[in-house]
């Protein structure tokens, strides 16, 4: 399977299985275009018409050069992939990662979140520190050989949870030697409560801090308000810049959302590279179609030209000195993920799971408000192995949709959580989102190609 496209002037080809990454002039880009379906002395004829001021030899001698990346399995190469045994796709019941709710509270209002302003439609609670403890325990006792543990602050806001949160790392640095283990901590934060204390906390245990904002003041204000009704990004902003000017180890991300209301969203890219933020996310909304917010089918080619615009704006900030880093447009055609990453995506409900602040866990935090979706607890583990099974079984080869998708080596069949929030079933696919999703890859391929002509 091969994934052809034309992006900044350059004429890209994908073989999808090897992984080779082809970019050629016209002539080669039209000849594999018909190389599968057309017999040489076809491809000759239309190669002719097009292309008057060519010889026979010099179409002969194109065609026996692609012939050749054929015969080397860099063209047209065969799925080798296909056979692996789901059972070894899995890693069946090792978890290496926990998204502690330590928070069902939030001081933000923020009209489209998916945790309903943090309580995910339940009541508001704040993790107990021998409920976290218990939470690392499990996490040890079920991470069998794997040393890098991660754990991510979450909520609501995690900072109204503060003490808890150091209790928590402390204890896990107390353990860790012994066990054999590397606790690695992310705190994702709203950036309200961000004070002296934090950054200096977050400097010191955080190896990755998250920090929400959706670009624009205009943009960020409209949806992401204080529960007062007044928008957050004044008090955001400078707090967000003083942990970041102040950051001495580990990385950070700022993370957007972008909806209907700013399609345009480059803009809110470049803005907050503008503030001085060099890494950066901007994530799609997901929500029910009836919000005024939902992104819609009309929105798709603005979103579609935004991103191939955000590639290029990337390019010309890169030749100026003044890049910044896309959490999308990152990739290694190199050394990327192993094939089992590749093939079972994000772990959730098997090697990555959210715990409530009462012990439940769940596949993510995005399941937390479904009781359907409930898999045990910390102190029983999972109980419910029927459920997390399924998600086991969840991977690019269990989905019809997926088979003949030249992206799904990429995506690993998409979110789960997406998937079934858009059809009913994890297994489902999330249609918008991979459109979007396959936009993405070919920006962030083109720009590894535009990047090493730089180079060169």
């Amino acid at each position: 399977m091969i994934h052809q496209y034309k992006l900044n002037g350059y004429n890209i080809v994908l073989d999808v299985y090897s992984n080779s990454l082809h970019v050629t002039d016209n002539l080669a880009y039209d000849i594999i275009a018909l190389y599968k379906d057309k017999s040489k002395e076809e491809i000759v004829e239309i190669i002719k018409d097009k292309y008057p001021d060519l010889t026979y030899n010099d179409i002969c001698e194109c065609i026996s050069d692609i012939e050749q990346l054929v015969r080397d399995n860099k063209l047209f190469s065969e799925d080798v992939y296909k056979d692996i045994p789901v059972n070894k796709i899995s890693a069946g019941n090792i978890v290496k990662a926990l998204c502690l709710h330590v928070s069902h509270a939030c001081n933000l209002n923020c009209s489209y979140c998916f945790a309903s302003q943090g309580n995910y439609k339940g009541k508001r609670a704040l993790m107990s520190f021998e409920v976290g403890k218990q939470a690392l325990d499990f996490l040890i006792k079920n991470s069998g050989n794997v040393r890098n543990l991660e754990v991510d602050f979450f909520g609501g806001e995690p900072l109204m949870n503060l003490d808890v949160c150091k209790q928590l790392v402390q204890y896990a640095r107390s353990i860790e030697k012994q066990h054999n283990k590397n606790f690695r901590f992310t705190l994702t934060t709203n950036g309200m409560l961000i004070d002296d204390d934090v950054i200096k906390f977050a400097n010191e245990e955080m190896d990755n801090v998250v920090l929400s904002l959706d670009g624009r003041k205009h943009v960020h204000d409209r949806l992401r308000k204080d529960i007062n009704g007044n928008g957050s990004y004044d008090v955001i902003v400078p707090k967000f810049k003083k942990l970041v000017d102040n950051r001495t180890k580990g990385t950070y991300y700022i993370r957007g959302t972008f909806t209907h209301h700013n399609t345009d969203f480059t803009n809110d890219i470049l803005h907050m590279a503008d503030l001085g933020f060099k890494e950066l996310s901007m994530e799609p909304v997901v929500c029910s179609p009836d919000d005024a917010y939902a992104l819609n089918e009309k929105d798709l080619p603005v979103l579609l030209e935004q991103y191939e615009l955000l590639a290029q704006k990337m390019l010309e900030r890169e030749k100026a000195g003044k890049g910044f880093t896309f959490y999308h447009y990152m990739i290694d055609l190199n050394h990327g993920p192993c094939i089992h990453k590749r093939l079972s995506g994000c772990g959730s409900g098997r090697e990555y799971l959210a715990v409530t602040p009462w012990g439940e866990l769940f596949p993510c935090h995005q399941f937390v408000s479904d009781p359907r979706y409930s898999m045990g607890d910390v102190w029983k583990g999972v109980t419910n192995t029927g459920l997390r099974k399924k998600f086991e079984l969840c991977n690019t080869y269990t989905k019809e949709e997926c088979k003949n998708c030249w992206a799904k080596l990429y995506c690993s069949g998409g979110c789960a959580a997406n998937a079934y929030h858009a059809t009913g079933n994890i297994n489902g696919v999330y249609e918008y989102g991979c459109i979007l999703f396959k936009k993405r890859m070919e920006c962030a391929i083109m720009l590894q190609i535009a990047r090493a002509d730089t180079a060169d």
